[in-house]
């Protein structure tokens, strides 16, 4: 089934984020060249950020903070710090592939890789474009980042890791949900703060897609811990 698409996804198509309800509510396409509204002394309702209402924008007003998209610092730490914790999550999904004891455990894990791999290619190039580095080993493992070994928040610890590389079947499904709603929750909670203290309008976009995902798989994998609960 087709997910419905979000508003804020106009801004790639020429309608800035900024535009993005009013365009919704009155019809405008995405290819409408914003000089019209200028134009025509057309308001524009620009949503606020969570926590703050809409504000009412006048048509020179949006067109400037539709160019102003530069990325801040919350934006940079935001995709440096998702890279190494999404490679943390293919450590714990490759795994499940070898030890998991149900299916149920195993097929999440691998929808739960298959989302992740491409995000983080996509953070990758988003840094690459934006003058940014990233962390991370070709292990996934994450050694030597300053934010790894739990101080990220849901991160898993090595020796939590350990464990769970030495557990089998029902053992190990117990341990791999558990560390893996943690780990969703810790994304959850950075994608929560950038939306709130980032300006990028695609990390923004990246950062709303991680709390839809995760979030549904949390209870995904709740469903799953209570079924296998003896």
């Amino acid at each position: 089934m087709k997910r419905p698409r979000r508003a804020s996804v106009l801004f790639a198509a020429g309608c800035g984020p900024v535009l993005a309800l009013s365009l919704a509510l009155s019809g405008c396409s995405a290819g409408d060249d914003a000089k019209a509204s200028a134009a025509d002394g057309q308001k524009v309702l620009a949503p606020g950020r969570p926590g703050e209402s809409a504000r009412t924008l006048t048509a020179d007003e949006a067109k400037k903070a539709r160019r102003d998209d530069s990325p801040n610092s919350a934006d940079l730490a935001y995709v440096q710090m998702m890279i190494p914790h999404h490679q943390q999550a293919l450590v714990m999904t490759d795994l499940a592939k070898r030890y998991a004891g149900s299916g149920r455990a195993g097929r999440l894990a691998g929808r739960i890789a298959a989302a992740q791999g491409p995000e983080i290619g996509a953070m990758k190039g988003w840094l690459s474009s934006h003058g940014g580095d990233h962390a991370g080993g070709g292990d996934h493992a994450g050694g030597g980042h300053p934010h790894h070994d739990g101080k990220m928040p849901g991160m898993a610890t090595a020796a939590q890791l350990d464990r769970l590389r030495a557990a089998r079947g029902a053992r190990f499904d117990a341990l791999f949900l558990r560390l893996m709603i943690a780990h969703h929750q810790g994304a959850v909670s950075m994608a929560t703060e950038v939306l709130s203290e980032g300006n990028n309008a695609l990390v923004e976009e990246m950062a709303s897609e991680v709390i839809a995902q995760q979030g549904a798989e949390i209870g995904r994998m709740r469903r799953i811990q209570a079924e296998l609960t003896p």
